[in-house]
This record gives structure tokens, sequence and C-alpha cells, in this order.
């Protein structure tokens, strides 16, 4: 499979997916679950990590890989105090429901469905070495086809999610070098990535080791050596992300790109998605 459409699904799919973590309609049910909705982390820890069960902060770390693990500290477990994972996994699905419906005709995206579960159920084959894609693996899937299309969507992100972090650690870059580094190339502004819950001073700390290693300038812009080493990252994630639609095919993979524009199209108009992101893929 060319890693130039492996890369064009992700950026159809993942707007489907990272919609959830935005929507008003999200938020209300995270109240109804009891999380605050100040801020958008209680909910998000609690939507993203319960598919792994009532697991502590290490094993959160560990798997979100480019959060603090302090911050990871101050939302898990406390998040299983609030709800049971089985319960906020029902509510993650009561809210895309709320939110496809309001956003597009889900009617309409029985055929895109069945064509991303199929991509969804290759990647549920291929999760050694991937916890988040095994966790959502093991969850039944819906009935309604636009749920359908949101789980195939997350666990297709997931199980990409998974290989980069391999890919990153094949590349020696710790979690907080990963953001450093990208943030070297430009991919968002350095206040972007302050969402991830580094200090300044493990920030700066990143940028040394890098720097010793000839991936940074002094002003924390890459050197040709890190452009190279982040592209190099990039590449390889491709890659280990193609295993979904190669087993669709090309043809097949060709028409869930065709299918996927009226919705990928309702999810950037929403106005919901940031225009900067840490995933440096536009707005997403």
């Amino acid at each position: 499979m060319d890693t130039a459409r492996v890369r064009q699904m992700w950026h159809l799919l993942e707007p489907l997916h990272a919609l959830h973590y935005y929507a008003p309609e999200s938020f209300e049910e995270a109240a109804a679950l009891g999380y605050g909705t100040d801020e958008r982390w209680p909910s998000y820890f609690a939507w993203r990590a319960a598919p792994l069960g009532a697991v502590g902060s290490a094993r959160v770390a560990s798997a979100f890989y480019s959060f603090s693990p302090a911050m990871v500290g101050r939302y898990v477990p406390a998040a299983w105090e609030v709800a049971a994972p089985g319960d906020v996994l029902a509510a993650r699905l009561r809210a895309v429901d709320r939110t496809y419906r309001g956003l597009f005709d889900v009617a309409g995206v029985r055929e895109a469905a069945g064509l991303a579960r199929r991509a969804a159920e290759a990647a549920a084959s291929d999760t050694a070495g991937r916890p988040l894609a095994a966790a959502h693996a093991e969850l039944p899937w819906a009935d309604a086809p636009h749920l359908v299309l949101w789980q195939a969507a997350t666990l297709l992100r997931e199980h990409r999610g998974d290989g980069h972090v391999a890919a990153l650690l094949a590349a020696g870059l710790d979690p907080a070098e990963a953001l450093v580094s990208f943030a070297a190339i430009g991919a968002a502004p350095e206040a972007v990535f302050a969402s991830r819950g580094w200090t300044a001073e493990e920030w700066a700390a990143a940028r040394e080791r890098l720097a010793g290693r000839g991936l940074l300038e002094g002003d924390g812009t890459a050197t040709q050596a890190g452009r190279e080493l982040r592209a190099e990252v990039e590449r390889r994630t491709d890659e280990l992300a193609a295993v979904p639609w190669a087993a669709l095919g090309t043809d097949a993979t060709a028409r869930l790109a065709e299918l996927l524009g009226g919705p990928w199209l309702a999810a950037i108009g929403s106005g919901l998605l940031p225009a900067e992101n840490t995933l440096g893929i536009g707005k997403v």
C-alpha cells in the first residue's frame, strides 16, 4: 500500500475521531457522569483511557507517551473514582451519537462505515505491542453505522498512534524530546505543546539533550539532521500503519477516501476542532 494513501486516510479519519474530545455533547455527557468540565482534561483522560480499564497513571502515561507523567497523575486513577470505565464507554458512544447526528446525515455513512470497519478489523489482528489498539479491538461493535464509523476511526488512529510511539522509540526520542523535536520543525508553536504538561525546565532539558545530539540549533529550530530524523519517524509511522489499508485493498481504500469527504468536511466545518494542534496535520 502506498504510504501517501496511508497518510491520507489518517488525515481523513482523525477529525472524525477527534470531534469527540471537543463537542459540547461530550462535555454534557462527562458532566452527567460527574467529571469537571471547566477544562477538557478530566474527560479526555477518562474517554481515551477507559478501554484500558481502571488502570493507574503509569500505564496511561506509557500508552499516551507524549503527556507528562505528572500531568497524567493529576487525572488518573482519580478518573475511575468518578465513573467506572464501562460507564465512561457507554457515555462516550452516547456523546458521539448526538454529535454526529447534529453534524451530518448519519444514514448516509453506511457504506463508509462498512469499509472502515473492515480496515479496523484488520488493525485488530495487528495489535502486538499496541496497547491502545488492542484495548479498542476488544470492545463490542455498535449497531448504528455512524457509531461503527467512529469506532473504526478510533481503533485505526490508536493503531497508528501505537506505531508512532514505536517509531519514536526507535529514533531514540523520549516523550518530551518527541514534542520538542516536532515543535522544532514547525509542526505547531511551542505554546500548543504546553498542553502536554511538561514544565519549562523539562522542556529546556529536552532541548539541551537534542542539541547535544546535533538535532537542534541554538535557537531551538531543527538542524538538517533533526529534520531528517523527524521525516524518518513519519515515514516509519506510515509504514507501520499500512496493514489495515493493505488488507482493505487499493480500490476499497480509494472508495472509502471518496466516501469520507462529506463527513470530513462536516467535522472541519463544525468549528469545534483547533486549527493548531500537536498532530501537525492542519485543522484537526
